[in-house]
């Protein structure tokens, strides 16, 4: 209930469906362009954890080769390292009150992922 609780207020105060659209916009981009197609789904990806990010974590995928990890090097020298450093600004402004800690701390857990994207997946906590 409390993960619940603090997906909803995350969406509306926590800044969830902008991150979202943002993220949604660029898969768009990425998907237009056709050879950033990995890059559009990870995006995607990133668009639905941003929605509810609460209960939920990111796991390394088992069968992630080679191509994913260059891949991924690649993102962190385009967008990978300004989307971390957007995500952990917005949590230490978010951290400054009590209330916002939670969401703080959302924005810290969205870091690896923006950061790293490929040869990930999001799982459900128990």
């Amino acid at each position: 209930m409390i993960r619940f609780l603090l997906n909803v207020l995350w969406l509306i105060f926590g800044s969830g469906i902008l991150l979202a659209i943002g993220y949604g916009i660029a898969a768009l981009i990425c998907f237009a362009l056709i050879v950033t197609i990995p890059f559009g789904v990870a995006s995607l990806r990133l668009a639905v954890y941003s929605l509810w990010p609460f209960g939920r974590t990111i796991v390394p995928k088992p069968n992630a080769g080679v191509a994913s990890g260059l891949a991924n090097v690649l993102w962190v020298i385009v967008a990978g390292w300004w989307l971390a450093l957007a995500h952990i600004s917005a949590g230490i402004a978010q951290c400054v009150t009590i209330i916002g800690i939670p969401f703080g701390i959302a924005n810290f857990k969205l870091v690896p992922a923006a950061f790293w994207p490929l040869g990930q997946e999001i799982v459900d906590r128990p």
